[in-house]
């Protein structure tokens, strides 16, 4: 396989051809080292490079391999880390200044995770400061490789070029208002945004406690699949992690096949998917629709629950959590925060606790709502942004109105702690990719990746490459 074909292959197909000995890790990670030389000073995904690292890791793989000792999937496979992921000895900065020079004495659960798994870490991807809405200004933004005049997504911006531009196979996203899904909807990417709890979020940065999530952005369903057995399940070292056991993800997608969506309902709000949405997110979110209907799935018409008030509020509880992360550094430290982080951190200062009393009650109402909705449906297809491959210069971050009409379609699934799965559906009048998503109830990331891989095998726009 040539270099150019192979960085861009899906991960489960590298992870096969390792596994058959086809090509070896230290091939494959070569090929990805010098696809970051060549591509990331366009555009920007690496916060730090590993090269020694990765060839490390690629030569112990590859000798466990020849001797027999096979791991599974991501055994000597590249991957990247979003820049919050503790990694031992090697700086971890978090999008933030404040932490510029920070480095771990431990890895994280995720990142052990994945070396006990056997993946090589190329490095450590660039991500918005603190995991909220903008990157410090001491950062250059990673550029979207579609087009470097719109949007990459945002927190988890680096994993989402990283991915999309051939420089890793999957990485780890976080997701708190939509940071797995935005940029995997910008990149042409397969996010997983898993139940909340499903994955360890002890040795990563927080920027909510109550609302963020690890999850993979990958190319496909199947790769999403790959990672995320690797990285579920309970750790006694983050509480909150859920006790039930870890299905086989790839198994049961494999196992599935195209037959993934057969039988299942999927709810459709049209009101809900349509107000305020931009003509063309209408057109492809509808002709997915249709596409699942014609692989065995069933739409069911539903009344989406009301979302208004866990939206409008998701400012104002994020930025009470955020404020706790950082009290003490905050105000201490003031002049070294940017501008939307900072402007977040006051917002969180200001509310009263019996605001976000208000707020909680409110989002326990939601969930029990929309667990209600399951009762009906497997699934529930919602777009996954209002507008079609938005240029950075229509979008105003560091507004919280703005951010609360740009979230409609992913904080209430965060306030909800709900599993979604972004899926590329198409693209802009300006070649920027459109996505949507499917949502379950807790615990469903299995039905999720069945019915994703499932419509991948009857479409093929996650097979779409950037023109980099």
């Amino acid at each position: 396989m040539e270099p150019s074909q192979l960085v861009y292959a899906h991960l489960v197909d590298v992870a096969e051809l390792i596994r058959t000995r086809q090509v070896s890790p230290c091939e494959v990670t070569r090929a990805i080292l010098d696809r970051i030389e060549a591509v990331d000073p366009k555009l920007h995904a690496f916060a730090l490079v590993t090269p020694e690292l990765a060839m490390e890791q690629a030569g112990q793989a590859e000798a466990e391999i020849m001797s027999g000792r096979y791991r599974g999937p991501l055994h000597g496979v590249p991957i990247g880390l979003k820049d919050l992921c503790y990694t031992k000895g090697i700086r971890t900065s978090g999008g933030m200044a404040i932490h510029a020079e920070y480095v771990p004495e431990e890895d994280g659960t995720v990142t052990a995770r994945l070396a006990t798994a056997g993946a090589v870490t190329m490095g450590k991807l660039q991500m918005t400061e603190g995991a909220y809405s903008e990157h410090h200004p001491s950062v250059t933004a990673p550029r979207n490789p579609w087009g470097s005049a719109h949007w990459a997504g945002a927190s988890s911006s680096g994993s989402g070029v990283a991915t999309a531009a051939g420089l890793c196979y999957g990485a780890i996203g976080s997701d708190t208002g939509g940071s797995i899904r935005f940029p995997s909807l910008m990149n042409n990417l397969t996010g997983l945004k898993p139940t909340w709890g499903r994955v360890s979020r002890h040795g990563a940065f927080i920027l909510s406690e109550s609302l963020d999530h690890l999850g993979p952005m990958t190319r496909c369903a199947a790769d999403a699949a790959a990672m995320l057995q690797a990285i579920a399940g309970e750790d006694d070292n983050d509480p909150t992690t859920l006790l039930a056991p870890v299905p086989d993800y790839l198994g049961k997608v494999q196992a599935a096949g195209v037959f993934g969506a057969r039988g299942l309902r999927i709810g459709i709000d049209r009101r809900f998917n349509t107000t305020g949405v931009e003509d063309k997110v209408t057109e492809l979110t509808d002709a997915a629709a249709e596409v699942l209907r014609s692989i065995g799935a069933i739409l069911v018409d539903i009344d989406f629950p009301d979302s208004t008030a866990v939206l409008e509020s998701w400012v104002e509880f994020c930025g009470y959590e955020t404020a706790l992360v950082h009290a003490e550094t905050y105000p201490a430290r003031r002049d070294e925060y940017g501008p939307a982080l900072t402007g977040l951190i006051e917002i969180g200062r200001g509310v009263s606790p019996q605001r976000i009393a208000e707020i909680a009650v409110e989002r326990d109402k939601f969930k029990g709502r929309l667990a209600r909705v399951f009762r009906q449906v497997d699934l529930v297809l919602v777009p996954g942004l209002f507008l079609a491959g938005p240029s950075l210069e229509r979008l105003a971050l560091s507004d919280p109105k703005e951010l609360t009409t740009l979230l409609k379609y992913t904080a209430p699934f965060d306030m909800s702690g709900s599993p979604t799965i972004t899926l590329p559906c198409g693209f802009s009048d300006h070649g920027i990719p459109v996505a949507f998503q499917l949502v379950g109830p807790h615990l469903s990331e299995d039905v999720l990746l069945c019915a994703g891989h499932a419509f991948q095998q009857a479409t093929d726009w996650h097979t779409k490459h950037p023109p980099v």
